[in-house]
C-alpha cells in the first residue's frame, strides 16, 4: 500500500510539473503573439528591408559584377601575352589597337579579381622598366592570397626598394615575403635575399637569423647548400 501511495503521489507531482511547464509555454507564446501584434508593422518593414538587401546583393553580383569580370578577363589576355614576351611597355600601356594594357584594365574594371591581378602585373612591368616607385605602388595595392604570387609580389617590392637604395626596407620586404607563405620554393629564396640585404644594411644579427631559418626549416632547399659557411661568415662580422 505504501508503494502504491508513493507512486500515486509521484504521478500527481509529475502531472503538476507538466501542467506548470505547459502554462509557462503558453504564457511565453502569448507574450510572443502580443509582441508580434504590437510590432507587426515594424517587423514587416524589417523583413522587407532584408529581402531587398539580399536581392540587391544578388542582382549586383549576377548582373553587374559577373559580366564585368567576364569582360575584364576577355580584355586582359593580350596584355598577359605581351608580358610573357617581356614586352613590358605594351603590356602596361597597351598598343592603342588590339592590346588593352594592365593600367586600363585596372582603371576600367576596378573591383574585379582581374583588375586586382593586373596590379601585380603592372607592378612587375614597372619594376622591369625602371619605374621603381610605381612598382612599389601597384605591388602594394595588389591583394593576393595565392601561396606563390603573394610572396613574389612582396619580394618584388623588396627588389624595387633595393634599386632605390632603401636597403633596410628591402630586407623587411624579403623577410615579410618569406613569412607570407612558408612553402619550400619562395620561402627559402626570400630568406636568403633577406639575409644578403640585412648584411648590406649592416644588420648581421638579422642576417644570421635568416640563414639559420633556412637551415632549420628548409634543409633540403638549394639555398641551404653551404649555409653553415654563410652563418659562420655573418657571425664573424657580428663579432661572435
Amino acid at each position: 500500500m505504501q508503494l502504491e501511495k508513493y507512486h500515486t503521489e509521484m504521478a500527481k507531482e509529475n502531472l503538476k510539473k507538466e501542467e506548470e511547464r505547459l502554462e509557462s509555454i503558453e504564457t511565453t507564446l502569448d507574450s510572443a503573439e502580443l509582441f508580434i501584434e504590437k510590432n507587426r508593422k515594424t517587423i514587416v518593414i524589417v523583413i522587407a528591408a532584408l529581402v531587398i538587401v539580399v536581392l540587391a546583393v544578388f542582382g549586383y553580383k549576377k548582373f553587374i559584377q559577373e559580366p564585368r569580370e567576364e569582360k575584364a578577363q576577355a580584355a586582359v589576355f593580350r596584355a598577359e601575352a605581351m608580358f610573357e614576351k617581356d614586352d613590358f611597355a605594351t603590356a602596361l600601356n597597351g598598343n592603342g589597337n588590339d592590346v588593352v594594357g594592365f593600367l586600363d584594365i585596372i582603371s576600367d574594371y576596378s573591383g574585379t579579381k582581374t583588375a586586382n591581378l593586373a596590379k601585380y602585373y603592372a607592378g612587375i612591368c614597372f619594376l622591369n622598366t625602371g619605374d621603381f616607385n610605381n612598382a612599389i605602388k601597384y605591388l602594394g595595392e595588389f591583394k593576393g592570397k595565392d601561396k606563390m604570387v603573394k610572396p613574389l609580389a612582396i619580394g618584388a617590392m623588396g627588389d624595387a626598394n633595393l634599386e632605390l637604395g632603401n636597403v633596410a626596407e628591402a630586407a623587411k620586404c624579403y623577410e615579410n615575403a618569406a613569412n607570407a607563405s612558408k612553402n619550400s620554393f619562395t620561402a627559402p629564396m626570400m630568406l636568403v635575399k633577406a639575409a644578403y640585404t640585412y648584411e648590406m644594411a649592416g644588420n648581421y644579427a638579422k642576417a644570421v637569423e635568416m640563414y639559420k631559418a633556412i637551415k632549420a626549416d628548409y634543409p633540403n632547399s638549394t639555398e641551404a647548400r653551404d649555409i653553415d659557411k654563410y652563418i659562420t661568415a655573418a657571425e664573424t662580422k657580428l663579432g661572435k
